[in-house]
């Protein structure tokens, strides 16, 4: 399996597993650390020996040149190239830039985008994996405050079909009246 097929699969399953994650009125920060909480759970679910703030290959910009950029999370596997996790509410130019270099240095690079707005796709080779949750403005409008509340899916119900032919429509509101017109009904509380 190459690269963009291993990202795509890993890509899925993270998004599987992230679809039960729910909150109510969590900052910014505290949304963001669940996230890698919770991406952390589900590498170590998978055997994978994890890394939380593992060093990246990009360094940091001057004067900080001589060191290295951190990924949110690092992902060491038995079999399959290594995999790194960003999460970001943000959209950073610095975050693509770095899970590049992460790809290009032979790394599965995901990035967990969250927030209320839609997300473009990131270049190739990156996986998103998109995480929407609702948002509003805090209490004496002092930050954001984020939620995500879980929604079960309902399937449609399922349609029988009559094995005799075709089924007749029957008027509930006809009461005994041969010329098929509606008998009034007395509304409720008033008399006649």
């Amino acid at each position: 399996m190459d690269g963009a097929e291993d990202g795509a699969r890993i890509g899925a399953e993270l998004t599987g597993w992230l679809a039960r994650v729910t909150f109510t009125d969590q900052t910014t920060d505290e949304v963001t650390e669940l996230l890698i909480d919770s991406v952390a759970a589900w590498a170590m679910a998978q055997g994978w020996r994890v890394y939380r703030r593992a060093a990246s290959v990009m360094p940091l910009p001057p004067p900080y040149a001589h060191r290295h950029s951190i990924v949110d999370i690092g992902c060491a596997r038995e079999a399959g190239h290594p995999v790194v996790v960003e999460v970001d509410h943000s959209d950073r130019r610095r975050t693509v830039d770095k899970l590049r270099l992460e790809a290009a240095a032979g790394r599965i690079p995901i990035w967990v985008r969250w927030g209320d707005r839609r997300f473009e796709p990131p270049p190739s080779p990156i996986t998103m994996v998109p995480f929407q949750v609702s948002s509003r403005t805090g209490p004496g409008r002092t930050g954001r405050l984020h939620s995500r509340l879980s929604t079960p899916h309902r399937p449609a119900p399922a349609h029988t079909v009559s094995e005799g032919g075709p089924v007749e429509q029957v008027d509930l509101f006809t009461t005994g009246r041969s010329d098929g017109r509606h008998a009034p009904t007395a509304r409720p509380g008033a008399e006649r």
